[in-house]
Formats: C-alpha cells, structure tokens, sequence
C-alpha cells in the first residue's frame, strides 16, 4: 500500500506542479502580475536560481548541488517508506508529499537551469517569496510528517505506560 501511495500521490502532484509551470511560462512573460485577491495574493511569473528565498542563486556551484541533493532525498525518502510500517499511511503520505515536490523541482532544474515559481502570497507591501505547487507539497509534506512524528511519540509513550 505505501508504495501504491508514494506512486499515487507523486503522479497527481507532478501533473499538478508541471502543468501548472508550463501554464504559467506559456501565457505570462516573465515578471507579469495578475492579481488575484488585493493586497494579498497574485500570480506572478518568476524565475529561482536558488533554493528557498534564493539561497545559492549566485553559486557556481547550485545547479550540481541542487540535483545532487534533490536526487539523494529521492533515495533516502524511497528508504525511509521501505522501512514504514503498513499502518504508517500519514507518514508515508507525508513522505510521498516531499519526494513529489523534490522531483518536481528537479525536473524544472535541469530542465531550465532554474525553478519556475508563480504564487506569491503577500500583505500590502510585505512579501513571502514566491513559490509553487511542488514547493508546497513538499510544507504540506513535512508539516504531515512533524504531525505523524508527535502522534507516533505519544503512541510509543501509551505502550510503554501500558502493562
């Protein structure tokens, strides 16, 4: 089952997060701004060099890193959900989650050389950075996974108190 859903919900999010960017760079010239909801949320057609608020973006170094990194998170997730137990269906979700917005931003690196990113959340004047579908599968992913890991803490501390 875990591996059925790592197939399932890596599929659909790939769709989601691919066809969206390719929307997005289709029908908007770079930079373009389509306000959605004023002062708070636009669609806005950017390009990330880097990571996460632009981290690396100048490195010599980012594109290598970046897959080597996406690519290595890959195997490490894959391992992890290996070692689930059936009954750990949140984390694997959550897990699936990750990998799908990992691989979803490693297609668009070594595809363009950088991320393509379009939903920017803001109030007023002040801005998160832009981000996308993949980007948020993989907080989605890991705020599930903080969730299942606490759940799984306090199960493992009723066993133990349990005779």
């Amino acid at each position: 089952m875990k591996y059925r859903l790592l197939i399932i919900v890596s599929v659909v999010t790939l769709i989601l997060d691919q066809a969206t960017k390719l929307y997005i760079a289709r029908t908007l010239p770079l930079h373009a701004m389509i306000t959605v909801i004023e002062n708070f949320f636009t669609i806005t057609y950017l390009r990330n060099r880097g990571a996460a608020f632009g981290i690396l973006a100048t490195s010599p170094w980012r594109l290598p890193f970046f897959i080597l990194v996406s690519l290595i998170a890959g195997v490490v997730i894959v391992m992890v959900i290996r070692k689930l137990r059936d009954d750990q269906e949140l984390a694997a979700f959550s897990l699936s989650l990750i990998f799908a917005g990992a691989l979803g931003n490693l297609i668009d690196r070594i595809s363009y050389g950088e991320v393509i990113d379009f939903i920017y959340v803001h109030w007023y004047d002040h801005f998160w950075p832009a981000f996308n579908v993949a980007d948020s599968a993989i907080c989605v992913g890991v705020f599930l996974l903080a969730l299942d890991m606490l759940r799984e803490e306090q199960r493992l501390k009723r066993s133990r108190q349990s005779p």
